[in-house]
């Protein structure tokens, strides 16, 4: 064997064991609920998740497919965009897992959202409502809750999965995921094509939540820090923190989007510091870390 082909044959090898060792991070919280947030480590950053009420009550639902596109039908352009609201506390650590097809979602899904009227007027008699949509074949249930608990209902064309969440300027809202399944996911939620815990471009590649086998799972705002995230609230589009921050597009206000990864999770580890302190001046070792959230928005 030549100089050349063990150098091929090495880099080959280099390269399969990187993709091997390709791992999630998932960061758990405490405070009676169980919260957990995942990252990639490689390189080593860390987003976030939000679980809690662990196996809670079916609701109204019907099948949707595994697309992240729309049925074409009538659209209403949105009225509405997603604010970042008040402060909520929510505090993480994190433990070790492995996407079991890292570049293949289980599932991915977009919903509309705009005001009751306007979709009732795009859809016209052929519209149908239900509370709740299906991912990845009935395994995951997934809801929007204003925030009184109550599910938001979602309108579409009878017999399509061009989904379209009715809601109301000022109201506060959250995306609630219950597992059915005795498997774990990893969840990539986006709102106005900015995701949920950094505040970038939405991509699958990024980080997301953990959602247990049998579980539920809130994510009540954008991920203002490992104690802490911005509530989403209905607002005008031009309020909307995609608006509002240099990450952002007005051209993909009114939609969510979610996808699932099924994971496996490492043994269990002792648990890591919730959160280094910020540097009080002087240089930082790892000024990265400090942007790895969601930033608040610069309003005009």
């Amino acid at each position: 064997m030549n100089l050349h082909t063990r150098t091929a044959i090495a880099s080959l090898l280099a390269s399969w064991r990187r993709r091997d060792a390709l791992r999630r991070w998932l960061l758990g919280l405490g405070l009676g609920a169980s919260v957990l947030l995942a990252g990639c480590s490689m390189p080593p950053t860390y987003t976030g998740a939000v679980a809690d009420e662990a196996r809670a009550p079916s609701t109204s639902t019907v099948p949707a497919s595994a697309s992240a596109s729309v049925a074409a039908s009538p659209q209403a352009n949105s009225t509405l965009g997603t604010q970042w609201g008040e402060g909520r506390t929510s505090r993480v650590v994190h433990v070790d897992a492995t996407r079991i097809t890292p570049d293949r979602p289980q599932a991915m899904r977009s919903m509309r959202y705009t005001d009751e009227a306007s979709i009732l007027g795009a859809l016209g008699a052929n519209a149908d409502s239900q509370r709740s949509v299906l991912l990845d074949d009935g395994k995951i249930e997934w809801s929007v809750l204003d925030g009184n608990g109550r599910a938001l209902p979602i309108y579409s064309t009878r017999g399509g999965d061009d989904y379209r969440v009715a809601g109301r300027q000022g109201e506060r809202y959250e995306l609630v995921y219950v597992n059915r399944s005795q498997r774990n996911y990893e969840l990539v939620a986006t709102v106005d094509g900015l995701d949920v815990l950094s505040g970038q471009p939405g991509s699958v590649g990024a980080g997301g939540y953990l959602l247990r086998a049998g579980e539920r799972l809130r994510i009540e705002g954008f991920r203002k820090s490992r104690e802490e995230v911005a509530t989403f609230r209905f607002s005008t589009k031009d309020n909307a923190y995609a608006s509002n921050t240099p990450a952002g597009s007005p051209r993909n206000i009114g939609v969510i989007g979610t996808a699932l990864f099924e994971v496996r999770i490492a043994e269990a580890r002792p648990a890591q510091p919730v959160a280094r302190p910020a540097p009080r001046g002087g240089p930082d070792a790892f000024p990265a870390d400090q942007g790895r959230y969601a930033q608040p928005p610069q309003y005009r």
